[in-house]
């Protein structure tokens, strides 16, 4: 049991949580003290239980309780989560769980959605927002009946006011049945004013008056041809009532406006208000403005996923598919005279440049600037064309025009792809909705902007006082939501960024935004390592963010090795010593200073600098280079980058400063395009050169999943289990069975059990409860046929060499050199507490990557010499395992393979041969080379934030 007395403030044991006898996966019937209301980290090496401990354990029974409190209806629609192996657990509150995934798929899912900012966005603009006429500038006005009561009140004292609606005759009705219909209605007079006089709101004097009122019966008594003869020399209108402006009682003011009421019924929306038989002013409640009817705003306008609100072409995608503009300019630095426009090419194509070079030049068009200098006007001039210059959009057609040959369809397929919506211009809503303006921006230009430039227009806002008034809750939502994602280092992102293209990291910092914003209070919150992703400077951030939602009340509970996490948390659980078997033990446990004091912590021993990970005495000289030449995809500034082979490249900076797009996207597809390989992404670069001849391959090693079948494990992936098929079929036993290597698959019939297909359980769905995974009955579990399971080693059949970790496994065949040899880069990646049969459905997306990595330290000093990408490989490493890291790291540079990381890790920058740091901030203010050389220069940059955190 935990020491309580460790904690800052001692927790009362009756209100904190209470794990008893926990057993799940490699929980040695822990039992575990969580406090609560306190920002508590649960650390320890990789396989030791941490996730365990919290995700499978705490949040399963928080998760469980809940849906058991639902009805059977109800639960069907929940994440099934079956009963935890444990004792029992005390004081748990509502769990709430945000890991590292991208939680959404879908190309609607944006920022914007995610953090509900675009809701909130969406009311805003349906409360506040003006709609602007997009023929006069004019913003469009709905008047209502208090609209022409205030105009009937400015009056001076004896005025008369006449309300009146237009006189409307139905094709298949005479003059006198109309009239009628008006008498029926409860309508007395009708008023005629003298033909031709204009329905206006300027004055028409006149010395006499040109008004007439009639009455109904009278008109009625008038032959038809005295009615019509009248009604062609008078416009005709509808009496309503007759007001002499005065001080208007109650009384006055509830008749008045009752007849305004029936004025707007009556005249569908438009009445008129004749002053002094003079004055003739218009008033329109329906939202029209120089001949356009238009919508009025509602949530529902600016809504992509609703189809009331979806731009009609691309249904709320903000593409479609037509002509990719990448595609056709790859090269924007080019001007279109140097042949920046890459169809207007070749002997008969070339043709389309020089007729627009010499038609566009006459009449100004800087055809020697770089396309990506040009203005939007002379943008569009490019592509709509300009006096006799014809367009690109002119080329395209011409193509279309010619498809029935074949090399035209060949044409138009190369520049063929997504490429945004033309109607709504990438905004994704209907062209209406972008009329509805606030501080002269429409909803789409607030979710094209960078998070941190939308605080600062927020805070330049200027509304009116009632616009103010009306707003009042909503900016309150929006700036608190804003400022969090601030806060956890998402500045740079725009909210209309799709979700599925996020990092884990990314998206789960917008989770935790989300759950900021809701202000729960009294519930559990696990985190796994929401640190990732993040530069150290982001990091002291988060903490701020983490604290707040404690302090609101909560119990946060994060899954975390950050160094700078730790030395905050107000309490630390320890996991350990080791990992699988050998973990699966609370350690210690208690504040920072605590762990630093407690001799049997491997965490505490790193933080109190005990154990470190050592700096080596000398670093590689780089002597080859690959360089890449006007790098501008996304947010580079056209940079030019060295990137040294045989030796351990890092890349830093803080989050969205470019180096993902800089490494993965530019020089990586630039490498495939260099040695000809497919390659999914074209241009975004001006050249690559260097040393390319040193390099065979390239492998970008990221966090996926190694296998989509269950049936995928490690030792497969590495392929260590055919030597291991091969000793089995080897026995004397199978030799007498007739059974061959293939027997010992549970990949292929033969020697799998035929009713599980190997998997050893059965998954049985039981709707509304936990799907249920039962034991095989006829393998027990054991994947294979008992025939097959008879043939030993040692004593160990197939099956139990499977359930052997990668450490076990070691020792076992030791006198198996060729196996010991494939799988012991398992171990040296640090994955040594792995079961050798673990499904890799299970695995980790740092622990995948290391098995990756470990397949290729498996393969020895190939003749092919490769150059490996990393993105954070760091990612879910304690201390000590990111030492065992680096080692498989500098196993594979002796090789005579290059490494390139993405880090931001700062005990794996101080080790690196060379730093290249991008920055010096995030989104537009990043971009740039800040430095480039050894670690040790690195710290005495000053325009690096980096550098910062070396010493």
């Amino acid at each position: 049991m935990l020491e309580t007395k460790k904690v800052k403030k001692a927790p009362s044991a009756s209100n904190d949580i209470q794990v008893v006898g926990a057993r799940v996966h490699n929980l040695k019937n822990v039992n575990a003290l969580f406090p609560r209301n306190q920002f508590i980290v649960v650390t320890g090496v990789s396989g030791s239980g941490k996730s365990s401990l919290t995700i499978d354990t705490l949040f399963a029974e928080g998760q469980r309780r809940y849906a058991e409190s639902l009805s059977s209806y109800a639960r069907q629609f929940m994440s099934r989560m079956g009963k935890p192996d444990v004792d029992y657990i005390k004081g748990l509150c509502p769990a709430i769980a945000i890991e590292q995934k991208v939680v959404t798929r879908t190309p609607r899912s944006t920022v914007g959605s995610m953090t509900e900012i675009y809701d909130y966005l969406r009311v805003f603009y349906a409360r506040v927002g003006k709609t602007i006429s997009p023929i006069s500038g004019q913003e469009v006005k709905k008047q209502d009946v208090q609209d022409v009561l205030d105009f009937i009140q400015k009056g001076k004292a004896g005025d008369k006011m006449v309300i009146i609606v237009p006189f409307k005759q139905q094709a298949k009705r005479d003059i006198q049945e109309e009239l009628n219909i008006l008498l029926q209605k409860g309508f007395a007079r009708i008023y005629l004013r003298a033909g031709g006089a204009s329905v206006n709101d300027k004055k028409a004097k006149s010395a006499e008056s040109t008004s007439t009122i009639l009455r109904i019966e009278d008109a009625l008594a008038m032959t038809k041809a005295e009615i019509t003869k009248l009604v062609k020399a008078h416009d005709v209108y509808v009496l309503i009532d007759r007001v002499v402006v005065k001080d208007f009682d109650e009384d006055d003011i509830h008749r008045i406006s009752d007849s305004i009421g029936t004025a707007f019924y009556e005249g569908e929306g438009l009445l008129w208000v004749e002053q002094n038989d003079t004055i003739l002013k218009t008033f329109n409640n329906k939202f029209t403005l120089d001949g356009i009817e238009f919508d009025e705003p509602s949530p529902n306008l600016f809504s992509f996923n609703n189809p009331y609100g979806a731009c009609p072409t691309c249904e709320g995608y903000s593409q479609v598919l037509g002509i990719d503009e990448n595609l056709v300019i790859p090269n924007p630095n080019l001007s279109v005279y140097d042949g920046g426009v890459a169809p207007w090419k070749g002997e008969k194509l070339v043709w389309w440049k020089d007729q627009f070079v010499k038609e566009a030049g006459k009449l100004g068009f800087p055809i020697h600037q770089p396309i990506n200098k040009l203005t939007k006007t002379q943008e569009t001039q490019l592509w709509k064309g300009i006096g006799k210059a014809l367009g690109i959009d002119a080329f395209f057609e011409d193509v279309k025009a010619h498809l029935y040959k074949v090399q035209f369809r060949v044409m138009l397929s190369r520049y063929r792809g997504r490429t945004n919506c033309s109607d709504c211009e990438g905004y994704r809503v209907r062209k209406e909705a972008l009329y509805v303006k606030i501080g002269g921006k429409h909803i789409g230009e607030l979710c094209a902007m960078p998070v941190r430039d939308l605080q600062i227009w927020f805070t330049d806002l200027k509304l009116s006082a009632h616009d103010t008034q009306v707003a009042k809750r909503l900016l309150i939502e929006l700036e608190q939501r804003i400022q969090t994602l601030m806060d956890v280092g998402l500045g740079y992102l725009t909210l209309s960024r799709l979700a599925n293209s996020l990092s884990g990291g990314e998206s789960q910092r917008i989770q935790l935004t989300r759950c900021l914003g809701s202000n729960l209070t009294n519930s559990l919150y696990i985190l796994d390592e929401p640190s990732i992703g993040l530069h150290s400077r982001d990091t002291e951030r988060l903490i701020k963010v983490l604290q707040n939602l404690r302090d609101l009340g909560n119990t946060v509970v994060v899954v975390e090795h950050d160094e700078q996490i730790m030395r905050h948390a107000d309490y630390i659980i320890d996991m350990g010593p080791l990992a699988a078997h050998q973990g699966g033990e609370i350690v210690a446990a208690g504040n920072a200073v605590a762990l630093i004091k407690d001799k049997n912590s491997l965490t505490g021993k790193y933080l109190s600098g005990v154990l470190s990970i050592p700096i080596p005495d000398k670093t590689r000289v780089p002597k080859h280079f690959i360089k890449i030449e006007g790098a501008y995809l996304h947010n580079l500034k056209t940079i030019d980058v060295q990137f040294p082979l045989h030796s351990l490249c890092v890349v830093s900076g803080v989050s969205g400063s470019g180096k993902t797009t800089l490494v993965k996207q530019v020089l990586y597809n630039a490498l495939l395009k260099a040695k000809q390989l497919p390659t999914e992404i074209v241009g975004g670069y001006n050249a690559i050169s260097g040393d390319l001849h040193l390099i065979d391959q390239i492998e970008m090693v990221d966090q996926n999943p190694i296998g989509k079948s269950s049936r995928s494990n490690p030792v497969t992936y590495i392929k260590a289990y055919d030597a291991i098929r091969d000793l089995y079929s080897k026995q004397a036993l199978s030799k007498i069975r007739g059974f061959l290597p293939k027997h010992f698959s549970f990949n292929v019939d033969g020697g799998r059990c035929d009713t599980c297909k190997g998997e050893g359980e059965q998954l049985v769905e039981m709707q509304f409860l936990a799907d249920v995974h039962l034991t095989c009955e006829d393998c027990n579990g054991k994947r294979f046929k008992e025939a097959v399971l008879e043939v030993q080693y040692k004593g160990k059949n197939i099956y139990e060499v499977l359930e052997m970790s990668v450490d076990e496994a070691i020792a076992f065949f030791s006198e198996e050199k060729n196996i010991v040899f494939a799988i012991s880069p398992l171990q040296e990646v640090g994955l040594g507490y792995v079961k050798l049969g673990q499904s890799s459905s299970t695995l980790s997306g740092g622990e995948a990557q290391r098995v990756k990595l470990a397949s290729f330290l498996g393969k020895g000093k190939a003749s092919n010499k490769m150059l490996f990408i990393f993105d954070e490989p760091t990612t879910g490493l304690h201390f000590h395992d990111i030492h065992k890291l680096l080692k498989a790291f500098n196993a594979l540079i002796e090789q005579g393979h290059s490494l390139i990381v993405v880090e931001h890790n700062t005990d794996v920058i101080k080790v690196a041969d060379w730093v290249i740091d991008m920055g010096p901030e995030a989104g537009v203010d990043g971009g740039t080379v800040v430095y480039a050389g050894i670690p040790k220069g690195l710290s005495k940059c000053k325009a690096s934030q980096t550098g910062k955190y070396l010493d």
